[in-house]
């Protein structure tokens, strides 16, 4: 595979939760299995929490914070905190919690 594939911009846009979800679990099975690094761009809260060893937060230009959702959900910085405040964005770290555990916990 090529490494311009594994690139995604907004993979989960449009899909039904079924099949977001089924998403989620081929992203980390290729990750697992592979070993592969998948960059991927997206708003999808509910594929962080399930997917991503580490996430950087972009806003007005520059890099606002690099962590895994843990570590950013900490952070102050307004522009990292807006992602985590409200109803959605707390559904989706509750889901998260509930399903698995953290990519970054899992032993490399």
């Amino acid at each position: 595979m090529c490494p311009w594939e594994r690139v995604k911009s907004k993979p989960t846009a449009g899909l039904d939760p079924q099949n977001a979800a089924g998403f989620d679990e081929l992203v980390v099975n290729l990750r697992d299995t592979l070993g592969l690094t998948v960059v991927m761009i997206t708003h999808d809260l509910d594929l962080l929490w399930q997917v991503a060893d580490r996430v950087a937060v972009l806003a007005d230009g520059i890099v606002q914070g690099i962590g895994s959702m843990t570590e950013l959900a900490a952070m102050a910085t307004p522009a990292i905190r807006i992602f985590f405040e409200g109803p959605r964005a707390r559904a989706a770290q509750a889901q998260a919690f509930l399903t698995r555990q953290e990519p970054s916990s899992k032993p490399k």
